[in-house]
Formats: structure tokens, C-alpha cells, sequence
């Protein structure tokens, strides 16, 4: 299966801008990716429609990720709800424009903001997130696109950590306009088996974000990338894979991701590392689907190719 690897804007740059944009996405299509994930920080950080011309011209896909700073939630408790659906509106316009299949993100509370809650409390907060949800799901969906809603690590949410709870909370929205956005630096925190928690997620799988365990180059560091493709694979997952990295010289999302030494010997070498990676292992596993393939023909020589 051909997998479209992709690379997120933040392992360079935070905010995108048009400026950036400009200078960073003939550099992404140069280096080889099919697509860019760009983060709208900020209502009017970049232009959807130059976004769109531009990538059109280097021939690569867009996905839009949202980013949940301070004041915006879907849970009251957490910040001005009404301000973040219409956020969301927003981005779920710009993905529609630039050709987007999803917007991603972690929805439901701003990251790095933590509280405990009963288990009262956490139904209560379950069924607001559905309610607030809702209307921005029949958006999505009569725009084309998902709202791909995703799991953090502990240590950046206490409100959805893992797949299960995940589902748990938005299962009743799943196929209308939402699904999941799955990051394998917070499976690899939260789940007890990453792959088994992909198979469960199954095809409410919008899209896939990936990076090394210490948020470095993928393949330099010990997950199990060819079982998290075969996860995939049987998931029914095939859209994109983005690479999501973070740059520690902006010292916003330094603090935000806890960047605080460096991830590759440069921000050039961990997208072309992770991509490097990928696209020997994608090339192996068709070599190995093909010789599968050879040997059962050879092994059924009854069989003909019409």
C-alpha cells in the first residue's frame, strides 16, 4: 500500500504565516513529502487561498491542524466555548478551501491545562463535549471534511489520553463529519500496546501523525514502525502519514512541547531522516507483498491472468 507521507510546518516554524509558508513549502516538495500539515494557529496567520495556489503549484497536499491554546475548549470549565466552535468553523472553512480531508487536533481542552475529575465529572464533561461538538460535526460533514479529534499524553491533558476513552467520548459521532487523529509519541506514552489500540481505532481513523519516540526522526528511535504500519494496514487506514515534529527556537512551542535540546542534528535532517525511513519501509514491505504475491503464483500454477 502506497503510503503519502507528509510533514508538519511546526518542525521549522510557529506561527505559520503566508511568509513561511512561501519559503518552507518548495523546500518540503524539494525534499520529497506529498503533503504539509498546516497548523492555523490564529484566525488570519495565512490565507487559505494562497495556501491552496501555492501547494497546487508544488504538486502537495494539504492537511490543516488546529492548535488548542490558552481559552479554547470544549468543555466550559476549560475556556469560551462559543469562541472556540466558532474557531473551529473557521478552520474547518479553511480546510474546505485548501483541500484538506480533515482538520486535527486536540479539541476538547487547552494543551498543557490539567485537572482531576470524578467519574461523575468525567460523564458530565463526555456528554458536553458531544453536545458542543455536534453542531461542528454537520458543518464538517457538509464541507467534505472531519473534524479528526486526538488523544494527548497525560502530561499535556487529563481529558482524553488513550483510544479507548476516545471512543468512549465520540463514538456517537463517529462517520458524521467526525473521527480520530492518531500521534504516535502519545500512544507510545498512554497505550499499553500501541498497535493493538490502531486496530481498535479502526476506521474511525481520520488521520495519523508520526514521529520517534523522543519526538526525533522516525526509524532512529525503538518503536515498532513495521508493526505500526501492518496496525494500520489492518485498520483500513490509508491516508496520510504526517510527520509532527516541533522547533526549539520559538520559545512558545519550545515551552508548549517541551522541546529543550535538540531532536536531529538539524530541523532539514529530522523531516528528511523520518522520511528517508518511511519510504525504505514502504519500499521493503511492497518488495516482500510482491514476492508473496510470486509465490503463490507459483505455488498455484492453475491460476491465469485473464
Amino acid at each position: 500500500m502506497h503510503r503519502c507521507i507528509g510533514v508538519n510546518t511546526w518542525v521549522w516554524t510557529s506561527p505559520l504565516t503566508d511568509e513561511s509558508l512561501g519559503r518552507l513549502a518548495p523546500r518540503i516538495a524539494r525534499m520529497g513529502f506529498e503533503a504539509v500539515e498546516l497548523p492555523l494557529e490564529a484566525v488570519g496567520d495565512w490565507s487559505a487561498h494562497r495556501a491552496r495556489d501555492l501547494l497546487d503549484s508544488l504538486g502537495l497536499r494539504a492537511v490543516v491542524v488546529g492548535a488548542m491554546g490558552s481559552g479554547r475548549s470544549l468543555l466550559e470549565r476549560a475556556g469560551n466555548v462559543p469562541a472556540t466552535q466558532q474557531y473551529l468553523r473557521v478552520c474547518i472553512e479553511t480546510a474546505r478551501v485548501v483541500g484538506s480531508p480533515v482538520v486535527a487536533g486536540p479539541f476538547y481542552a487547552p494543551t498543557g491545562v490539567t485537572w482531576r475529575m470524578s467519574a461523575d465529572e468525567r460523564e458530565d464533561a463526555a456528554a458536553q463535549l458531544r453536545r458542543n461538538l455536534a453542531p461542528l460535526a454537520e458543518v464538517a460533514s457538509d464541507s467534505g471534511v472531519t473534524i479528526a479529534i486526538e488523544p494527548l499524553n497525560r502530561y499535556e491533558t487529563s481529558v482524553v489520553n488513550t483510544v479507548e476513552q476516545a471512543i468512549d467520548v465520540f463514538a456517537p459521532l463517529f462517520g458524521a463529519g467526525v473521527g480520530l487523529a492518531l500521534d504516535t509519541y502519545h500512544l507510545n506514552i498512554e497505550e499499553k500496546r500501541p498497535t493493538d489500540a490502531i486496530r481498535a481505532a479502526g476506521r474511525a481513523i481520520a488521520h495519523v501523525q508520526v514521529c520517534g519516540s523522543d519526538r526525533g526522526p522516525v526509524g532512529d528511535d525503538h518503536t515498532d514502525w513495521p508493526a505500526v504500519l501492518d496496525a494500520l494496514d489492518d485498520a483500513g487506514y490509508d491516508g496520510i502519514l504526517g510527520v509532527e515534529s516541533f522547533t526549539g527556537d520559538n520559545a512558545t512551542i519550545a515551552v508548549a512541547a517541551s522541546v529543550w535540546r535538540p531532536l536531529a542534528a538539524s530541523q532539514d535532517a529530522l523531516a528528511e531522516r523520518s522520511l528517508a525511513y518511511l519510504t525504505a519501509l514502504a519500499d521493503s514491505r511492497h518488495r516482500a507483498e510482491s514476492g508473496a504475491g510470486d509465490m503463490r503464483e507459483k505455488e498455484q500454477p492453475w491460476r491465469t491472468t485473464p
